[in-house]
């Protein structure tokens, strides 16, 4: 099913929970000089030019990214995601918005490595345009990420951090994305696996924590950002979360330091809030 497109939800909140925690992961990671892979199963278009008119239609970003770009008063972590969106920004003005893997490339160095995976025939392009010219350091393929993940692991350096970030549009990526991270850390125990999943009313939306608890991961953390109540006509997504798979020890820290910051700056009524549980070995 290709009829999904990131642009159309580019720097919401879900981007700013997602993109300032893979920003720490990958900042823990560069604490040592041996290097790293990242791998993005569903890696998008790369960047997103606010004005189009897809990112227009919805202007999702408006309550996300744009609620932060003026404030003065950000945590330390909000601080660093919010500068790593300005690198695209050079004028000061928020008109484009980097996907998960533009984000991943500001903390690369020279040693590291990028590999990607796209399937919508437009956003790879879109996904090779953005990343032209860095054929040395990031490899970008037209394939599923779910079935292109197994292949690359364990990578030559034994160190990775892997973004599992489906549209969730069909029911199939919950059960999928169980049998990937099940699949995955059997190949590279010690790897670094970010789940990235929606809130919603949907059943198996709901189930998707006691699969991720029936996995029995030793190390993990999972925090969810709520914006809003869940809705009454039970559609439409009132938060996400993100799943860690042996997060650094640090994390957690640094979370609860921001998240009651984040939750009220981005609530859109009275039920939103955070949950943050985690046991780290």
């Amino acid at each position: 099913m290709l009829s999904y497109r990131h642009a159309f939800h580019a720097g919401n909140h879900a981007d700013v929970l997602k993109h300032a925690v893979l920003l720490e992961l990958l900042d823990y990671y560069n604490r040592k000089d041996k290097p790293w892979f990242y791998v993005d199963t569903h890696a998008g278009g790369g960047c997103y030019a606010l004005d189009s008119e897809q990112a227009g239609k919805t202007a999702e970003f408006a309550d996300g990214i744009g609620r932060l770009w003026d404030r003065d008063d950000l945590p330390e972590m909000l601080e660093h995601y919010v500068a790593s969106v300005r690198q695209f920004n050079p004028h000061g003005r928020l008109l484009f918005y980097p996907g998960s893997p533009a984000l991943a490339m500001t903390c690369a160095r020279p040693q590291d490595r990028l590999r990607l995976f796209e399937l919508h025939p437009a956003d790879f392009d879109s996904l090779q345009r953005t990343f032209n010219g860095e054929a040395e350091r990031v490899q970008v393929r037209r394939a599923d990420g779910f079935g292109a993940l197994k292949g690359l692991l364990p990578p030559p350096s034994r160190r990775a951090v892997v973004l599992i970030d489906p549209p969730y549009e069909v029911k199939e990526d919950y059960r999928r994305v169980i049998e990937v991270l099940k699949d995955a850390m059997k190949r590279f125990p010690t790897g670094t696996y970010a789940l990235w999943y929606p809130m919603l009313a949907r059943p198996e939306a709901r189930l998707l924590h006691e699969r991720l608890a029936g996995l029995g991961v030793e190390s993990w953390l999972d925090v969810r950002l709520a914006v809003k109540g869940p809705p009454k006509d039970g559609f439409g997504m009132f938060g996400s979360g993100m799943y860690i798979v042996n997060p650094p020890w640090v994390l957690p820290e640094r979370l609860e330091s921001t998240l009651p910051w984040l939750s009220g700056v981005l609530a859109e009524d009275e039920g939103a809030g955070f949950d943050l549980e985690h046991v780290i070995e």
